[in-house]
């Protein structure tokens, strides 16, 4: 008997999105819709890899990529699940702000212009200086 997971997963070879954006896409979506709620376990590596005919490290690669930024956990031997507490969505939307902030320091720009690019950016309004 498949994992019922399985079926929240797949990859389109045609779309111009590697396999890795479209998994780690996927997972959002599906988190965001509801189809995957907090504390809810994922597939493992292996056997997602194997569903969608992946290498293992495009699939390994997605769940780093949602650890890092809070979605999902890593529990050990007892698997990989969408992390519980906060919304998994705004603890992964915190750490592209998170990101965005760093990069702004790096480049020296910090306060109130640093707010204000952000700002801009999340409007979609094109920034003049």
């Amino acid at each position: 008997m498949s994992d019922p997971a399985f079926d929240l997963f797949a990859i389109d070879a045609g779309s111009p999105e590697p396999p890795y954006r479209q998994l780690h896409d996927g997972v959002l979506r599906a988190i965001s819709n509801g189809r995957l709620a907090p504390g809810a376990k994922l597939p493992t590596v292996r056997g997602l890899a194997a569903h969608l005919g992946l290498a293992a490290n495009t699939v390994a690669s997605a769940y780093r990529a949602l650890e890092s930024t809070g979605v999902i956990e890593g529990r050990g031997r007892a698997g990989t699940f969408v992390s519980l507490g906060d919304d998994p969505v705004d603890a992964a939307a915190r750490g592209v702000a998170l990101d965005a902030v760093d990069r702004l320091r790096g480049l020296g720009i910090t306060g109130d212009r640093a707010v204000r690019l952000l700002t801009d950016a999340a409007r979609g309004d094109a920034v003049a200086e």
